[in-house]
């Protein structure tokens, strides 16, 4: 749409409602128009909004019209920064209130960028908060509600929060739930999982130091240290989490989990806490999971096409062993997810066991591993084979009784999905052999391996083209060839903290079985010579899916390396 021709049109619009615009610009049909009157007139609620949640237009075509509507100009958040000195003149509370953000002060004037621009309670509100004059500029209202979460930090309240406890960490505190609830340090943790929840972080971590209690978050699989605070909030904080994830408040010897829900604004997230003592103290570690996020489709991890179309293929197999491997949060139970919601629910009878469950799907049935109960992997998926199942997700093959149990699964006439911890995809063979499976029994189950790691994703709000570094250089021409594209890298801005980066996909190792390389395996030959046979068969290493994201613009050659260099 072009604004221009809206802004030439100005003095015929302003008196005209929004749908009417909207309509005159060719931006929705009178077919739209009417059925989005309908559901206002049903259920209330703003035009604008309605044609949006419909679909039918862009937020930021109806925050165009609306500005030339009003008279007031548009202000593109993702190109201004956001002055400090007047995000203090507007406490969070009232920014997200009324859906707006503080811009800069210039004088004695307070510019600020709303949502809904004719709302004269908000700025009636303002003025009254600021006592200063009100410039007012329009914004679509999401990224009003990202420049809240990237500007307004629960640092400052935080240390406030916990300012106000000051007992001591050696004097003895009768700290019960009733008395925990009411403290300010129940709200300093909620402060320290709604700023972990805006900042997009899997885990916080609550590390007692000798002089200071520091706090990480890790974002985009990068920890990050984001507070310190004094030593004697940890004992309280400690409390409060144990009391929420009802673990013993006594115990502090023993390693310790349980889980929680917390609301955050009006999204509902799930908490996982883990404690463990060390030389200053029990330690913590929170992963969140938040619920509000769509599951991931198979084609959003980063898959390369003809991966993808491969990868569905082995999906349709009736029976045999799908394989994900790679470390701790390389994003293995993501793929298998992703992986089982592409099946047909209706058709296919699919069962899990996991450890934990992290994610509740509709028509499945998913059971919980749960060793006080007796139910480990290996009995819970004996118990699973005994309910006809046609697919069975392992959460992680860990020992050979569950190995031997899945193998035997998908020997007989069922579809196995299941992640091991493995380096590459040739590890995982060799990872099986180790837990005592045969290779002939290996070879005959198996229909396909994935290796993976996560990558962190150039931010695409302040990317720009650079000089690769010589080792950059060097590590891209071994893989690539002698060719030079244009390197990529984020210089920084809000939107990314500051990091270059936002946001991950996934660096991918599949290898699809075939009678060449199922023969290679049973010769027993090195795992050097059954990759070289593979990667003849046509697999595409990681380091080279890597480098094929680096040609693309997706990432860095350096995240690459940091990625893939233990398999290199």
């Amino acid at each position: 749409m072009a604004i221009e021709r809206l802004k030439s049109s100005t003095e015929n619009m302003m008196h005209k409602p929004i749908g009417q615009l909207l309509l005159e610009e060719e931006l929705i049909t009178p077919e739209q128009l009417k059925e989005a009157l309908q559901v206002q007139q049903e259920k209330g609620g703003k035009l604008g909004e309605i044609l949006v949640k419909q679909g039918v237009v862009t937020a930021e075509d109806v925050a165009a019209v609306y500005g030339v509507q009003l008279n007031v100009p548009l202000v593109d958040l993702q190109k201004h920064v956001v002055q400090a000195d007047s995000l203090r003149m507007i406490p969070e509370d009232m920014a997200r209130k009324y859906t707006l953000i503080p811009l800069e002060v210039v004088n004695d004037s307070l510019t600020v960028v709303m949502a809904y621009p004719d709302d004269i309670r908000a700025i009636r509100d303002i003025r009254a908060q600021t006592g200063m004059r009100i410039e007012v500029a329009l914004g679509v209202p999401s990224d009003i509600e990202r420049a809240i979460d990237i500007n307004y930090r629960s640092s400052g309240e935080i240390e406030k929060q916990v300012s106000q406890f000051s007992k001591p960490l050696d004097e003895e505190v009768d700290i019960t739930s009733k008395v925990i609830a009411k403290t300010p340090i129940a709200q300093s943790l909620d402060l320290l999982i709604q700023q972990a929840v805006r900042d997009r972080a899997s885990d916080v971590h609550l590390e007692p130091n000798e002089k200071n209690l520091r706090v990480r978050y890790r974002i985009d699989g990068i920890l990050q240290e984001m507070f310190s605070l004094p030593l004697n909030a940890h004992v309280p904080l400690l409390s409060r989490i144990k009391i929420l994830a009802e673990m013993n408040i006594a115990e502090q010897r023993r390693p310790q989990d349980g889980q929680f829900s917390v609301k955050v604004g009006s999204r509902d997230v799930d908490i996982r806490a883990a404690t463990m003592a060390t030389a200053y103290g029990e330690r913590v570690t929170l992963r969140i999971l938040d619920k509000s996020l769509s599951l991931f489709t198979l084609s959003e991890l980063g898959f390369r096409s003809d991966t993808l179309k491969e990868y569905k293929a082995l999906l349709k197999s009736p029976f045999g062993m799908i394989l994900v491997g790679g470390p701790t949060g390389s994003g293995k139970t993501t793929t298998l997810y992703a992986s089982i919601n592409e099946l047909d629910r209706d058709a296919n009878n699919i069962l899990t066991i996991e450890d934990p469950i992290e994610y509740r799907f509709p028509d499945i049935s998913q059971t919980q591993v749960n060793f006080k109960a007796g139910i480990t992997y290996a009995s819970g998926l004996r118990a699973i084979v005994r309910h006809d199942p046609d697919v069975i997700l392992v959460g992680e093959i860990r020992d050979k009784d569950t190995a031997s149990t899945a193998v035997q699964a998908a020997l007989t006439g069922h579809l196995v999905l299941a992640s091991i911890h493995a380096n590459d995809a040739i590890s995982m063979v060799f990872r099986l052999m180790d837990l005592g499976i045969e290779s002939y029994l290996i070879t005959s189950t198996l229909a396909g391996l994935i290796s993976q790691r996560m990558v962190r994703r150039i931010c695409p709000y302040c990317r720009t083209t650079v000089e690769p570094t010589m080792d950059e250089r060097v590590i891209y021409s071994a893989e690539m060839g002698n060719e030079t594209p244009a390197f990529y890298r984020g210089t920084g801005c809000k939107l990314c903290a500051n990091t270059g980066y936002r946001g991950r996909t996934g660096l991918f190792e599949m290898l699809v079985m075939n009678e060449e390389i199922r023969r290679a395996m049973l010769t027993k030959v090195s795992a050097d010579d059954i990759k070289a046979e593979a990667i003849k068969q046509g697999m595409v290493t990681m380091q080279r899916d890597g480098m094929l994201k680096v040609k693309e613009g997706v990432t860095t050659a350096s995240e690459v390396l940091r990625s893939v260099l233990s398999i290199s």
